[in-house]
C-alpha cells in the first residue's frame, strides 16, 4: 500500500508526543517503519478500474480516561508534591509552549495509569501536584524522578535534585492544598482570580470549587 494525499488537510503534522516518540525509536530499532503522526491515507490497487481509498487514524492519545481508577482511595493514597527548578525567581515552566509539553507527558502517565492527577498545577519556577498512585513495587520517588528525567532530557528543564512529598491522610487537608495550590498564582500577582491561571491540569478534567 502507498500513501497517497488529496484529504483537504493541511499537510504539517503536529510533533510527536512522549507515545510516539518512544514508539517510533522502538521501530527505528528494529529496523521497521514508525507510525505516521497524523492521518493517513492508503490506496490499494485492485483489478479493472475501481480504487479503495482506505482513511487510517493512527492511533493517538484520544479521549483521556476521565473517570477515576479503582484503585485510586482518595482517604490513603494523595501525595501533595512540589517540584522546584534548579534556577529560582525566573519564568521556565509558565510558557504555553513549555507548559503544553509538560502537560503532555502529565497526560501520558495518566493514560498509562502511572499515577492519577488530581491537581497538576505550573508555576513560573515550581510545580505543585496532588497524586495518586497504584499498587505497586515501583517506589513513588522512582516514578517522580523518571518524570523529571524525562522533562529534563526532552524539554530540557533544569531541575533541583531533590523533590518535596507529603501524604494527605484527610479529606479536610486535601482540600486545604488543593486550595493553597490554586491559590498560589493569585498569591503571587500573576492573576486575579485562581480561574484565570491558563497552566493547569485536572485528571477529571474538572476545576474543583473554592469553598
Amino acid at each position: 500500500m502507498v500513501p497517497i494525499g488529496g484529504t483537504g488537510r493541511a499537510a504539517t503534522s503536529p510533533p510527536p508526543s512522549e507515545a510516539q516518540g518512544r514508539r517510533k525509536a522502538r521501530s527505528q530499532k528494529r529496523g521497521q517503519p514508525s507510525e505516521p503522526a497524523g492521518d493517513s491515507v492508503f490506496c490499494c490497487a485492485v483489478p479493472a478500474a475501481f480504487s479503495i481509498v482506505v482513511f487510517v487514524q493512527p492511533p493517538g492519545r484520544g479521549h483521556l480516561p476521565h473517570d477515576i481508577p479503582l484503585w485510586v482511595d482518595p482517604h490513603r493514597e494523595i501525595y501533595f508534591i512540589t517540584i522546584n527548578c534548579r534556577e529560582r525567581f525566573r519564568n521556565q515552566l509558565a510558557l504555553a509552549g513549555v507548559a503544553e509539553q509538560l502537560f503532555e507527558t502529565v497526560r501520558h502517565r495518566q493514560e498509562k495509569f502511572l499515577w492519577w492527577p488530581y491537581l497538576f498545577l505550573l508555576m513560573p519556577d515550581h510545580v505543585h501536584a496532588l497524586l495518586s498512585f497504584p499498587p505497586s513495587d515501583k517506589p513513588i520517588r522512582r516514578i517522580v524522578t523518571q518524570w523529571k528525567e524525562w522533562t529534563a532530557k526532552t524539554i530540557d528543564i533544569a531541575w533541583q535534585e531533590d523533590f518535596f512529598e507529603h501524604r494527605l491522610r484527610h479529606d479536610g487537608s486535601r482540600r486545604q492544598k488543593a486550595d493553597y495550590i490554586l491559590e498560589n498564582p493569585v498569591r503571587q500577582k500573576l492573576v486575579s482570580r485562581p480561574e484565570d491561571w491558563p497552566h493547569v491540569h485536572f485528571g477529571d478534567g474538572k476545576r474543583p470549587f473554592i469553598d
